[in-house]
């Protein structure tokens, strides 16, 4: 937990730094640094596909995980070397390897962090906390790095996240007899020469396909795309080699995949429309006296989110203990209420703005609060769910499935946001507010009440595919024994 709070503060930090190092740093458009910005935020979990292969097949979660850290210190050192030396190619490195290092922690992690409890029950009503540790890290990450940055600039913050990252890695190697011992035999068995190597070959493969992608975005996002079906067919096609209950339960968690693909199109707003929002409207500090920056009001996300972890997880566990046990897909489509409640406020404020062009934050700090809670359910329930029905052989690349949704819809909601995106020099105007920005946010609210019934609908489909494996399961359990 110590490595996932100094991921949170050393990532987020990154991340609500770029937006402003690529505008008046690197001077690139409003278009492209969302394209960059958004494709930060998911590129690197669409890695974890290669991130689960590895971690399954050649270095184990431990090792993979480890290395992750080593990756992150590694790539904000290209950052600093970057901003100092206003290199763009040197940055787009830096954000590549870090991109990298995220898609060989996203598996890695959970899988490891799972077997640190003794039952699955256990696992599932924990890991929203420690959803909430990764958010406390984000959340003084995101709200500080825009201060440090006035003081220290953009290379002295990237350098503060490389000293994070390696702190993280140090405790890896700390407790690694620990954490080798609760892992898969393959942590436990020392790695081949020829296991090393095609480790290497992968790497520097998959570090010159993000590179190209950062540097030619309207390409780039293509290649995202194409990996993102490749993983979904190879599924299917290990679908349909195993038994007819496997193959019910992995069903599920290709609905799932859907369903958590179209929640994190909205989620990416934050990194992207919202935070163009804020920084061209939001003025003003919070409730009257507290400083917020205004590119750093994702910092309000992380904040609701280390409130709803802890929250979720009680009301959760009392309607258990009550008898009344939702199904994730059920939960998922009250996360889409939450965010239909968000994105409606956005679209009230935006639509009523004044003649100053001016939007406090308080009205960010509610429209957080919705899209957070809907978050947390989002994000750690169904990676829970995922682990809960996979077969066991293959739950480093089942997690990473989920990593696939974040990048597809990460490169979606760029891409759509692309559409508000203004000229550098462009006057933004209350009438240009109330209908760009109004209309923008008013489809994302309609589109996510609709998103309630697709997954209600989804609930009950999984239900019975669930209930006909675990009958399968009766069956072929009868058969053996009478054999």
């Amino acid at each position: 937990m110590f490595c996932q709070m100094m991921f949170g503060l050393s990532f987020y930090g990154v991340m609500v730094t770029l937006t402003r190092f690529f505008l008046e740093k690197l001077h690139y458009s409003e278009a492209d640094t969302m394209m960059v910005v958004g494709a930060f935020s998911s590129i690197g979990p669409l890695f974890a596909i290669a991130g689960g292969f590895i971690s399954d097949k050649f270095l184990g979660a431990k090792r993979s995980l480890t290395l992750a850290y080593i990756s992150f210190a590694s790539g904000y050192a290209l950052l600093v070397l970057g901003a100092s030396a206003v290199n763009v190619p040197m940055s787009l490195l830096g954000i590549a390897l870090a991109s990298y290092a995220r898609g060989l922690m996203s598996p890695s992690y959970p899988t490891l962090y799972r077997r640190t409890f003794k039952s699955q029950e256990d696992f599932e009503n924990c890991y929203p906390i420690n959803y909430s540790v990764n958010n406390v890290g984000a959340l003084l990450g995101q709200y500080l790095y825009p201060m440090f940055v006035l003081v220290i600039g953009f290379n002295g913050g990237f350098a503060l996240s490389g000293v994070m990252a390696g702190l993280a890695a140090a405790a890896l190697f700390i407790f690694h007899k620990p954490m080798v011992e609760i892992g898969e035999e393959i942590d436990k068995k020392p790695v081949s020469a020829k296991n090393i190597g095609i480790f290497l070959v992968l790497s520097v493969a998959m570090l010159g396909m993000v590179f190209f992608m950062f540097s030619d975005m309207e390409t780039g996002q293509y290649v995202v795309y194409a990996i993102g079906a490749a993983a979904v067919l190879y599924f299917i096609t290990l679908m349909m080699k195993s038994s007819k209950a496997e193959s019910l339960r992995m069903g599920t968690i290709l609905i799932m995949t859907v369903l958590t693909t179209a929640f994190f199109v909205y989620y990416g707003q934050m990194m992207t429309s919202m935070t163009l929002v804020s920084i061209n409207t939001m003025r003003g500090d919070l409730f009257g006296f507290i400083p917020l920056a205004p590119e750093a009001s994702m910092a309000l996300n992380p904040l609701w989110c280390i409130v709803a972890g802890p929250a979720l997880t009680t009301l959760f566990t009392m309607l258990e203990k009550r008898g009344i046990n939702l199904s994730t897909a059920t939960k998922i489509a009250g996360s889409f209420v939450l965010t239909a409640a968000a994105f409606g406020i956005l679209t009230m404020a935006v639509r009523g703005i004044g003649t100053d062009v001016v939007i406090r934050p308080q009205v960010f700090f509610w429209i957080h609060a919705f899209l957070a809670f809907g978050e947390v359910i989002v994000g750690s329930l169904v990676v829970a769910f995922i682990l809960s029905v996979t077969p066991k052989h293959i739950e480093g690349f089942s997690v990473s499935l989920f990593s696939v949704a974040m990048a597809l819809s990460g490169i979606i909601g760029a891409v759509i946001s692309g559409s508000i995106a203004v000229e550098k020099g462009q006057e933004i105007t209350q009438q240009f507010v109330q209908t760009v920005y109004g209309d923008y946010f008013f489809v994302l609210s309609a589109a996510a009440v609709v998103m309630v019934g697709v997954a209600l609908a989804s609930s009950a489909i999984i239900r019975k595919m669930l209930a006909k494996a675990d009958a399968l399961d009766k069956t072929e359990g009868l058969v053996a024994e009478t054999a």
